[in-house]
């Protein structure tokens, strides 16, 4: 008998900021010319989740559309409680602009889950010909508190008709203290397939 666990929540999202300086004040939106900002990419698409240790490497591309060919861009990553982060590796190549970064959690992280929320890609990308255009929101993203789910069935090896105890722990990462806590109120279900069976069954 084979057996998984799904969590049925979605893990908080969250975000970092790379200073203790707070970020920069808003600009209004703009554009000189006829340059347009035509796609925005965040981590290939995926939310970018964060857990307590491990660096975190991402990248953002930024794609734009001008009759004189794309230049440069700039961009930065804004997110609620002043959070905010830059990228000093930005390289643009044909239309699109790239840029990478590298989240340390001990490092970057300014010990708070206050920071978890929706977060924006702000870009500044200017033409070979002199035209600029400048968005403080391109494009949203989340940035995730790790979570993690582990389960253990006992005793082994599995006996028919005996009672089978099956224990797990579903935790969150928290960045006020760099460790994994439990994850309350979250509804978990237990799964199992009999042998031949094509799908899992709810217990």
């Amino acid at each position: 008998m084979r057996m998984r666990t799904t969590a049925a929540a979605t893990a908080a999202v969250g975000a970092l900021a790379l200073s203790v300086l707070a970020a920069p004040s808003a600009q209004a939106d703009g554009r000189y010319g006829d340059i347009t900002i035509t796609k925005v990419t965040v981590n290939g698409g995926k939310n970018v989740v964060v857990g307590t240790s491990a660096v975190k490497k991402f990248s953002v591309t930024v794609t734009a559309k001008d009759n004189s060919g794309i230049e440069a861009a700039t961009i930065d990553l804004k997110g609620p409680a002043f959070g905010y982060l830059s990228s000093s590796d930005t390289r643009c190549s044909g239309n699109t602009c790239t840029a990478k970064f590298a989240v340390d959690p001990k490092v970057d992280l300014p010990y708070s889950n206050d920071i978890a929320g929706t977060w924006y890609v702000g870009a500044w990308v200017d033409a070979n010909d002199g035209d600029f255009i400048w968005t403080e929101k391109a494009k949203s993203f989340k940035f995730q508190r790790a979570s993690r789910l582990s389960a253990n069935a006992s005793p082994e090896p599995v006996k028919k008709g005996k009672t089978l105890t099956v224990t797990g722990k579903l935790e969150r990462a928290n960045w006020d203290t760099f460790k994994y806590h439990g994850y309350t109120k979250q509804p978990v279900k237990l799964q199992f397939k009999k042998k031949g069976a094509k799908s899992y069954t709810t217990v």
